[in-house]
Order: C-alpha cells, then sequence, then structure tokens
C-alpha cells in the first residue's frame, strides 16, 4: 500500500505536470511502509511530471491529509518538505481552495 495522490485535486494531474528538472515542478508526498513499492511510485511519479518526496511511513501519512499545511498545495520540494514538517495532529487549516489555472 503506498498512499499517493490524496494532496493534489485531480485536474492538477494533467496542468501541475512538468518535465523533469522544470523549474516550477510541483511535489507531491509519498507514503509507504515497503521500500520497495515506494521506490517505484515516487519513479511513476517522475514519468508523470513530479517530483516526489519521501513522507515517511504509512503512519506518518497523516501530515498530508485534508487540513494540514501539504494539503493540496502546489509546492516544490523544498516547500513540501517544509510543509510535511509543520503539520501538527491537533491544529486544521483553513480549507484549500484549488489554485486558478496557469495560462
Amino acid at each position: 500500500v503506498v498512499k499517493v495522490f490524496n494532496a493534489i485535486f485531480a485536474p492538477d494531474l494533467t496542468q501541475d505536470a512538468r518535465p523533469h528538472g522544470a523549474p516550477e515542478r510541483r511535489a507531491l508526498p509519498v507514503a509507504a511502509d515497503d521500500a520497495t513499492a515506494k521506490a517505484q511510485v515516487m519513479t511513476l511519479l517522475d514519468q508523470l511530471g513530479f517530483d516526489a518526496v519521501d513522507a515517511g511511513g504509512l503512519d506518518e501519512s497523516w501530515r498530508f491529509e485534508r487540513a494540514k499545511p501539504a494539503y493540496c498545495v502546489p509546492l516544490n520540494q523544498a516547500g513540501l518538505k517544509a510543509a510535511l514538517a509543520a503539520a501538527e495532529r491537533t491544529v486544521e487549516l483553513p480549507p484549500v481552495e484549488r489554485h486558478p489555472p496557469r495560462a
């Protein structure tokens, strides 16, 4: 079991994808207890146009659920790592609205 794709709105999967190395490439969190499965999904994300951030095991996946700093916010790798670290279990943030389409 690998937790991925719950921290991005569905339309953003095609809108935010960028080639490997692109300066505005979005990162997505990946959580799993199986290192091999996690690595496979991280490779898939790269192929789909996203950087991956290892968010730990499934027990840490709460860090990118609804009302947490990393939930559905378009961030690069550094920003996503900071958002995951800033998450607090008992603190909920206001709902996230989908960002406007890029021109």
